[in-house]
């Protein structure tokens, strides 16, 4: 989270919700990445109405989305986990659809992909620029890597960490999600998807920008994957 007051609290609570209702060993860890408004504040009060379900990771400065998500590896790992699900926490990402995650680790995948482009997925109230632009590297995604999977840039997803065991991940943006994909590739992993719905963000904004250093930080890694 960064600078999420806004839907901080109601997002714990969502995500709180569903994960009771599994039976495994599980919990929320949330990384506080350097807000500067009260998300810190909320999360502690969170912390304190769901002891033993919510663990918080907090640093004074924002360090990216990439490094947030290596900061939420690294505690996961501490806390002897087997697998990560990452989702973003603006609930564009709906909570209910852990449980699909949870059933679909049945089949003992590397990755689970939440995917916008397979049947019962897609996409409501995102703007169709984005939905263009999504689209079409999507498309170059699919001919670069060669997975057999349909949507690479989504970042509602779940990974078995002894898959990424050892990795020393570069990227601090969005783009860290292509660098995962194209180690998985690498090592021969395992890759399904299951179908999901992303939403449009409400009162609050989005952190993700379509400009140059994006296209170029993404497009490097569907170039790599070419190669391997």
């Amino acid at each position: 989270m960064f600078n999420e007051e806004k839907i901080a609290g109601k997002a714990i609570d969502r995500v709180i919700e569903i994960i009771r209702k599994i039976k495994a060993k599980v919990k929320l860890i949330v990384v506080n990445d350097g807000s500067r408004d009260d998300t810190l504040q909320i999360l502690n009060n969170k912390r304190r109405i769901y002891p033993g379900k919510l663990t918080i990771v907090s640093y004074p400065k924002n360090k990216g989305y990439g490094k947030a998500l290596q900061q939420g590896i690294s505690k996961a790992n501490k806390l002897k986990f087997d697998y990560v699900l990452f989702m973003d926490s603006d609930l564009t990402n709906n909570p209910k659809d852990i449980l699909l995650f949870m059933e679909k680790m049945n089949d003992d995948p590397d990755c689970i992909k939440g995917s916008r482009y397979i049947n019962g997925g897609g996409m409501k109230g995102v703007s169709l620029k984005r939905r263009v632009l999504s689209r079409v590297g999507n498309l170059i995604a699919s001919l670069c890597f060669r997975l057999g999977i349909k949507d690479h840039t989504n970042g509602f997803r779940m990974l078995k960490l002894s898959k990424i065991k050892g990795i020393k991940f570069r990227e601090n943006s969005f783009a860290i999600i292509l660098e995962e994909l194209y180690h998985l590739k690498k090592r021969r992993a395992k890759i399904v998807e299951i179908p999901v719905m992303l939403t449009s963000r409400k009162n609050t904004k989005t952190h993700f920008k379509y400009n140059i250093t994006t296209f170029y930080n993404y497009g490097k890694y569907a170039i790599k994957a070419l190669f391997v």
